[in-house]
């Protein structure tokens, strides 16, 4: 695992999960109360043996630099970084990437040092645990110039993901784009039987996704970006090494999540917040690695709490009543709050008492959530300053609404842009 480097690919705008990235870039977006989403594929690399590991950026970046510069440092004597590399104008190029492949393109001097055999190509906005030494193993044994990780799916989630058509020994043959139809699946079809041949029951699963990870030997990858202008890895370099190269795939069958959107961003944090949930933030083989913080614990003064994440620091009053929920850092919910189903992403500072005294007498509410505030459905973004009795519920049930610097409503989730000030008495409209 030392001959081997890993490039996290973190550039997108993510559009898609706006107003979350209306400041931030799509790695950086908060999960699970105090971790990021790049904390994700770091802290895989980390467990995983992987010590070398460059991050490419360019949108909204600034907060995803911070965290990694006072997160991820090496000691002087392991020879391990997590540098980032981010778009810049050179003598040679002057362009934005253009995609995630141009991105990797941009930076290959770093890739083309000494000592690296392999290259590990991850999405910073994915989460699972995934041991990639099993993947760098299965793709020594086959031989291949690539090997993409890949997830068994059944029929109704193949128009979601990129579907591989393999042969009897793991060669992929072929890449079909969401495919819809009857015939397009049988082109790409898997015979359930060679997936439980190798160790993972298929339970009547017959097709395997991309999951967009990628292990590629260094000189082969470094030949593919220099004689092609292909932009992207997913929608042109995966395709064209099938037919120029031996590709072959690495099964994987853990809890994987795509982070892309406003709904699969609110429904994976809830799912984190039950008894059974999916992924394991308490492994102590693999542990997920963020910034630590030395808060104080968090005080609940007779609340009510159920099936939720409470993060560090905060501050909970009596008659709250929290359900279904994930709350982050630092935050101060007062009397009679109800939260219910919802993300609150807490607060970067605290607020001191003469500062609090300040904003209440200006007319003006504190940072937090003041009482009797009623919160459903919803994700609440950092540093938004929520006064008395505010309501934000849908009860229109709106399916979009567009951000006005308040909030904004995304396939029916309300979102609460970040900084957001919210008067006593405000409501959803």
């Amino acid at each position: 695992m030392k001959r081997i480097v890993a490039v996290v690919l973190g550039g997108g705008r993510g559009t898609r999960l706006l107003p979350l990235t209306k400041f931030r870039s799509k790695p950086a977006v908060p999960l699970a109360g105090k971790y990021r989403l790049i904390d994700i594929p770091l802290s895989n690399c980390i467990n995983s043996g992987i010590t070398r590991m460059y991050v490419l950026t360019q949108f909204n970046s600034v907060s995803l630099h911070r965290h990694i510069r006072r997160t991820y440092n090496f000691d002087a004597f392991s020879g391990g970084f997590v540098e980032i590399l981010a778009a810049q104008q050179t003598n040679e190029k002057d362009l934005w990437y253009q995609g995630t492949a141009d991105a990797v393109r941009q930076h290959l001097r770093y890739l083309q040092q000494p000592g690296i055999d392999h290259v590990l190509i991850l999405s910073g906005d994915q989460l699972y645990n995934m041991n990639y030494d099993d993947m760098l193993e299965t793709h020594k044994k086959s031989g291949a110039d690539a090997t993409i990780a890949a997830l068994p799916v059944d029929r109704q989630l193949a128009a979601s993901f990129g579907i591989m058509r393999l042969d009897d020994n793991g060669r992929v043959l072929g890449f079909l784009e969401k495919p819809k139809t009857e015939d397009e699946l049988k082109l790409v079809r898997t015979d359930p039987a060679w997936i439980d041949s190798r160790g993972i029951p298929s339970k009547g699963r017959d097709l395997l996704a991309s999951m967009g990870i990628y292990i590629f030997n260094r000189d082969v990858l470094v030949d593919v970006l220099e004689k092609t202008d292909y932009a992207d890895f997913g929608k042109e370099i995966f395709p064209a090494s099938i037919r120029t190269r031996k590709v072959g795939v690495h099964l994987f069958d853990g809890y994987w999540e795509d982070i892309g959107t406003i709904q699969s961003f609110y429904e994976c944090n809830l799912r984190l917040a039950q008894p059974d949930s999916p992924f394991n933030f308490l492994s102590g083989d693999s542990p997920i690695y963020t910034r630590s913080r030395s808060l104080a614990p968090s005080r609940v003064d007779g609340a009510t709490i159920t099936h939720s994440l409470i993060a560090d620091g905060c501050h909970i009053e009596a008659g709250a009543v929290i359900e279904n929920s994930v709350i982050g850092l630092r935050c101060r919910i007062g009397r009679n709050v109800v939260i219910r189903n919802s993300v609150v992403m807490g607060h970067d500072f605290f607020q001191e008492p003469d500062e609090i005294a300040a904003d209440r007498k200006a007319g003006r509410p504190p940072m937090g959530i003041g009482d009797g505030t009623v919160i459903e459905r919803a994700i609440v973004d950092k540093n938004c300053r929520i006064g008395r009795n505010v309501r934000i519920v849908n009860d229109r049930e709106m399916r979009e609404r567009a951000d006005d610097g308040i909030a904004a409503i995304c396939d029916g989730i309300t979102v609460c842009v970040k900084d957001a000030v919210m008067p006593d008495g405000w409501k959803l409209m």
